[in-house]
């Protein structure tokens, strides 16, 4: 892909018309978001925060005009860069001004945990906007267990969306800073991301969190159980790097590498003990032990 990476940073007029387009795109191809936002995340990165804001507006722009000719709309646009593109836009800068891919990260998860809360306190009772939702979505005479497990489901909706928004706009982030990588710095995005962590606060606090949602403490423990769902990704993903540091290490690096990823896309549920990886990674240390172990 780094020649529609080369196409975006000829100039403005291209990677507005990439941008807008593929948001449109995204609109019956949903995975086609994460390119359209890194394309966003790409301007931001190399050209500055100005440059990335103008391409932005003029592409919300041009996708409105768009959405108003093929769909008779325009809300489309709007929603789209509020929801992807501003927000990649604000990592972008903490990136490209921090130089901390971990320190980007974080923020994009607390954006979203600032959204989980503020879905709570738009409408605590959010569960049941959810069930109703869901509700409409399953066929007329289901049986009653579909009922049942929406009733559940329902009161994590809210962690799930929010994280589903993260990791589109992480996954957009993450594209964009590979194209930046492979055109201007080829190989720095790989030691990145393999270097990726969290800061001891963020750890702790991420415990007491946990506590809170295992403790019932009734509507306060349903938004931490939603919270969780966001630290998950967090942790998935910091574990995620350490787990490709040790299975390069070995010996088969060229299969195991590929078949823990191929795992992870698999076999969701392998995210969890990742995810413990991750958490744990202030105290066991594991990226510097078999680093150091490796080497040498």
């Amino acid at each position: 892909m780094n020649w529609l990476a080369a196409y975006i940073m000829r100039g403005r007029t291209q990677a507005m018309v990439v941008a807008a387009t593929l948001a449109l795109v995204s609109l019956v191809m949903p995975p086609v978001s994460v390119v359209s936002s890194a394309t966003i995340a790409l301007v931001t990165l190399r050209r500055g925060a100005f440059e990335g804001l103008w391409v932005l507006a003029c592409s919300s722009i041009i996708s409105a005009l768009l959405g108003l000719v093929l769909l008779g709309n325009y809300q489309f646009a709007l929603a789209y860069a509020l929801v992807f593109w501003l927000p990649v836009w604000l990592i972008g800068i903490v990136l490209r001004e921090g130089r901390h891919l971990s320190l980007a990260v974080e923020i994009a998860v607390v954006l979203g945990i600032v959204a989980v809360i503020g879905v709570y306190l738009a409408n605590i009772e959010s569960a049941a906007m959810w069930q109703s939702l869901l509700t409409q979505l399953i066929p007329m005479g289901a049986p009653d267990e579909a009922q049942q497990q929406i009733a559940v489901l329902s009161h994590f909706m809210t962690g799930i969306a929010s994280a589903g928004t993260v990791s589109s706009l992480l996954f957009g982030l993450f594209l964009g800073r590979w194209w930046q990588a492979n055109l201007y710095n080829p190989g720095g995005f790989k030691q990145e991301f393999l270097s990726l962590t969290t800061h001891s606060a963020f750890t702790f606090a991420s415990i007491t969190v946990v506590a809170l949602a295992v403790i019932n403490f009734g509507i306060v423990s349903e938004i931490a159980w939603n919270v969780v769902i966001l630290l998950v990704l967090l942790y998935a993903m910091i574990g995620t790097s350490i787990m490709h540091i040790v299975f390069a290490g070995m010996k088969m690096s060229r299969y195991t590498v590929p078949m823990f990823y191929i795992t992870l896309f698999l076999i969701p549920h392998a995210l969890l003990p990742v995810a413990l990886v991750g958490l744990t990674d202030k105290w066991l240390n594991l990226r510097k032990k078999y680093l150091k172990s490796n080497t040498p």
